[in-house]
């Protein structure tokens, strides 16, 4: 995989500064740890035109520490594999530095049977893409944190939220075990709050809008939601520690998710 100048100039000015600095010693140059997010559409960065379609990506600065580092490379319709393929991975390792956290969720366009550009198999290409993450991760003195992909609105007959992504979570959660990776288990914590939620109120979390009936993508309420139990799970894991976050238990106002007016790609 190979990178241009361009693509390493426009992945650094993805960052948005939130983050804590980190000094080895008195003397150290202080430096801030960045949180990288490798995903799909349900995770990426929104622009005007799609507004008020959300990523939860967009909402996790507001859970973090003011001086902690966000950078969302997560893009529209990517899966493991095509994101790689297309040399997104090369520019996040390109710029991940020892003490960095890289964040991957994907499943929802692995998930494409019909399309052999993006389609993985849970159990064998899927997980050994995500090797591809992991392991260059590492290498860097990165720390890989894996999420299962978060849940789509559908229900039963019965208003039983139901799940659909198949062996994915599953084959993830093998993955993390055997690798030891943390695991933010999304998938799970995203199905029961449908489920509390039920077949109504949901549609207040997704992007249902006059002319939508969008049941996999988040408008600002379902963002925020999302991105509150990614924080919540890193802290469960440890990847976080309680210095690192804010604002668990308060309401966020939608009014904070804003929309640039365009791609700096």
């Amino acid at each position: 995989m190979s990178l241009s100048r361009r693509q390493v100039t426009v992945a650094a000015l993805a960052a948005v500064p939130l983050g804590v600095a980190v000094a080895g010693t008195a003397q150290a140059t202080p430096r801030h740890r960045t949180l990288y997010i490798a995903g799909d559409s349900t995770a990426a960065q929104k622009y005007v035109d799609a507004a008020p379609e959300t990523g939860w990506g967009m909402a996790l600065p507001f859970f973090l520490h003011k001086d902690r580092l966000v950078s969302n490379h997560a893009v529209n319709g990517r899966s493991s594999k095509s994101f790689v393929d297309e040399g997104r991975l090369d520019v996040i390792l390109a710029a991940l530095r020892p003490g960095d956290f890289l964040l991957i969720q994907f499943a929802h366009n692995d998930e494409k049977v019909t399309d052999p550009a993006r389609y993985t198999e849970p159990w064998t290409t899927y997980q050994d893409h995500l090797r591809l993450y992991i392991d260059g991760a590492r290498a860097r003195g990165a720390r890989p944190v894996l999420a299962t992909a978060v849940e789509r609105r559908r229900f039963d007959a019965e208003g039983n939220a139901v799940p659909t992504h198949g062996d994915y979570p599953a084959a993830m959660r093998a993955l993390a075990q055997e690798e030891r990776v943390a695991l933010l288990d999304i998938q799970a914590l995203s199905l029961a709050l449908w489920q509390r939620l039920g077949v109504e109120e949901t549609k207040k979390y997704f992007n249902w809008t006059a002319t939508e009936q969008d049941n996999t993508h988040f408008n600002p309420s379902g963002a925020i939601a999302v991105a509150r139990l990614v924080v919540r799970e890193l802290l469960r894991t440890r990847v976080l520690g309680p210095q690192d976050v804010r604002r668990l238990d308060e309401e966020i106002p939608e009014s904070w998710i804003t929309w640039p007016e365009a791609s700096a790609a």
